[in-house]
């Protein structure tokens, strides 16, 4: 996953053990050219960009990275990102981390009806801001009051729920001042994908939205036009 502080959380075996003998000794940027995701099965940052590829019916070689076992941490996926973080997105002989990046790449190149990332400047400031929220704001401190304490040695604390819960204020405000489910418009774009796999994360704790309606909204809203109901589960169980 790409989470702040390095939880960008990640996950199975990496790709060039996944498939032949040769492939163990090639570079990634050696193998076929078709697109290819780097991604944890739980992971937001990777949830969001799957939801992106299926809203937009691309065709991709799904690769999971197993971050429990450390595989991100390999010389081999630095190769891939430097960062070591999860996802990446290899597309011919682009290799491209950071899920914003991702998002807003397969917005510009393959959205040619311009709904999912709009091309009017207005609305796509819109969408960049929300990306940018999540990124900065948003999902930072859930990420930090949630799955920090299921990964690591951290503490949930009183200071942590608070600002979770003015993260929740501040998105339910976004959708209440536009009267909308969705998180940057009247339907559904990219940004709403790193939101919703961002507010799943309160599932791990059994967290209720009922003060936020509005994200509560958002969150079912793009549920149902996004499937990945397999992974939820698995998110949910964690």
């Amino acid at each position: 996953m790409e989470i702040v502080f390095s939880l960008q959380i990640s996950h199975s075996i990496l790709p060039w053990s996944l498939n032949t003998s040769q492939d163990t000794s090639e570079s990634i940027l050696q193998r076929s050219c078709a697109m290819k995701l780097y991604s944890v099965s739980d992971g937001p940052p990777s949830l969001a960009c799957r939801q992106a590829l299926k809203a937009l019916n691309i065709e991709y070689e799904l690769i999971d990275v197993d971050y429990g076992k450390g595989e991100h941490m390999t010389e081999e996926y630095a190769k891939l990102n430097p960062q070591k973080e999860i996802p990446v997105l290899v597309d011919g002989d682009l290799v491209m981390g950071e899920s914003n990046a991702i998002l807003q790449y397969l917005g510009d190149k393959y959205d040619t009806s311009g709904k999912l990332y709009p091309k009017d400047p207005r609305a796509r400031a819109i969408v960049n801001h929300r990306l940018c929220f999540n990124l900065a704001y948003y999902y930072r401190n859930i990420s930090e009051y949630v799955m920090a304490p299921i990964f690591f040695d951290y503490e949930r604390t009183p200071l942590g729920l608070k600002k979770l819960k003015m993260a929740l204020d501040i998105f339910n405000t976004y959708l209440q001042r536009e009267n909308t489910v969705y998180a940057a418009g009247s339907h559904l774009t990219i940004a709403d994908f790193p939101l919703v796999t961002a507010t799943m994360c309160l599932e791990a704790i059994s967290f209720k939205l009922n003060q936020w309606p509005f994200v509560e909204k958002c969150s079912k809203e793009c549920e149902i036009n996004t499937k990945f109901c397999k992974e939820r589960r698995h998110f949910r169980r964690s």
